[in-house]
């Protein structure tokens, strides 16, 4: 009988030798490197010049490569050297939202909505560890098996989570999710139908007249790049004090004060949580506080803040709905260790918060506000709210993409007089009950 072929193998072998070039010519070039020299040269001159290094050390290793084989083994040698080695091919790519890295041979991204794997490889574990480790070091931060979890910023904006062995059982995973150096703009969210001009009016409106925004959603449906949008309407003479956990937003205005946590040291001191950045925000004369995310106890902080004298201030949690996000607003109060009564916390909530913009991210990828939803007050116990604007999922066409309408509920904001009062003026027609838009 005849041996059956296995053609993957001289592949995998050609690959593999040319791994081992890659690392061979790497090695060389850091013996050779004069380090004290590196660091009077700028960026462009020094890559020009480390390229001609590697491309001689190619020719001293006799190998027959083509020219588009030996061009990338040049780019991959100089990703490895400057950039973070296998990523930077998809880093280079604008239409990759996420990334996501499940241990050293398995790397995905979301391009245009879609979940695919890609090519991307790490040598080991040990490769992965040092790109990580050159992308956390540049932010102060730290991960080993005491810390074995790490949240950063990327030098492009993006959001940068890590977990590494022993709690990682497959090698360390990684998650970027891009935000890129040219964030979304209100007319690009606008072309992708997220919301309608409407909506958007409306939204201008009240952060000119200093409403307090709640935005809710889910993770990936868009409200760290709602909120980035929305914060363009903020007049440029605001004093505004940011508080995240990884600094990502990034406000247009002069006169911002950007404070990100800090984790705790190698001994367990030294901790600063968003509790801690809110309270001394405070001291700090702020007009606006913007904090990127609550998660925990500083959610009745932000309140406070908001019940005394800091109107127009925004946040975003994660919840499913309106509804759910004022729930989760009282399990967070409960975190900061108060035995407040139920009627007590609802009541800081709806005197607090003005306005809850839902986003979400469909089937298929498109990411929408879902609702526009005013919170009214207070009713014996419950909080009351009204959908001014909603979106109504009617379904997923051939090519798995849900769509649906953007419908008007011909509520009229209860808080229409202080958008007046600050010299805000929308028509009446914005609020028609009515289909605004088909998608």
């Amino acid at each position: 009988m005849a041996k059956l072929a296995t053609p993957s193998r001289p592949a995998d072998s050609k690959e593999g030798d040319f791994e081992d070039l890659k690392q061979r010519i790497h090695s060389k070039l850091v013996d050779k490197l004069d380090l004290s020299r590196v660091g009077e040269l700028d960026g462009d001159t020094l890559r020009r010049e480390i390229r001609m290094v590697v491309e001689h050390l190619c020719d001293t290793e006799n190998t027959l490569l083509n020219r588009s084989e030996r061009e990338r083994l040049v780019g991959e040698v100089l990703d490895e050297t400057f950039g973070l080695g296998p990523l930077e091919m998809l880093l280079k790519d604008p239409s990759i939202s996420d990334i996501l890295i499940n241990g050293p041979k398995s790397v995905y991204c979301e391009r245009r909505g879609r979940m695919e794997k890609t090519n991307v490889v790490f040598r080991d574990n040990n490769h992965l560890m040092q790109i990580i480790d050159r992308i956390i070091s540049k932010v102060g931060r730290r991960v080993d098996e005491t810390c074995p979890m790490v949240d950063a910023r990327m030098a492009d904006g993006s959001r940068f989570n890590a977990i590494i062995p022993p709690l990682a059982l497959d090698g360390a995973c990684v998650s970027i999710r891009r935000f890129g150096a040219n964030p979304l703009k209100l007319e690009d969210l606008l072309h992708f139908k997220a919301f309608t001009p409407e909506m958007v009016m409306l939204l201008e409106g009240a952060i000119k007249a200093r409403l307090n925004i709640l935005i809710s959603g889910g993770t990936g449906s868009g409200k760290t790049t709602l909120l980035n949008t929305l914060s363009s309407f903020i007049p440029n003479t605001d004093r505004i004090v940011t508080i995240e956990d990884a600094a990502e937003l990034q406000l247009q205005q002069d006169h911002v004060v950007r404070l990100e946590t800090r984790p705790p040291n190698i001994e367990g001191k030294g901790a600063m949580t968003a509790t801690d950045l809110v309270r001394n925000a405070l001291r700090m004369r702020p007009e606006r506080i913007i904090i990127g995310e609550c998660r925990g106890a500083e959610a009745l902080d932000m309140l406070q803040a908001m019940n005394t004298g800091h109107e127009g201030s925004m946040t975003t949690l994660h919840a499913n709905s309106p509804r759910d996000a004022v729930a989760r607003l009282e399990t967070m109060i409960m975190m900061a260790g108060f035995e407040l009564p139920l009627k007590a916390m609802r009541t800081q909530i709806a005197s607090a918060i003005d306005l809850i913009v839902q986003a979400t991210r469909l089937q298929g990828g498109p990411r929408k506000i879902i609702n526009i939803t005013e919170v009214v007050g207070m009713e014996q116990d419950t909080v009351v709210m009204q959908d001014i604007y909603r979106f109504d999922k009617q379904g997923v066409d051939e090519t798995g993409r849900a769509y649906g309408r953007f419908l008007a509920t011909g509520v009229r904001p209860a808080f229409m007089s202080r958008l007046e009062a600050s010299g805000v003026r929308l028509p009446s027609s914005a609020f028609r009950e009515r289909i605004m838009l088909e998608d």
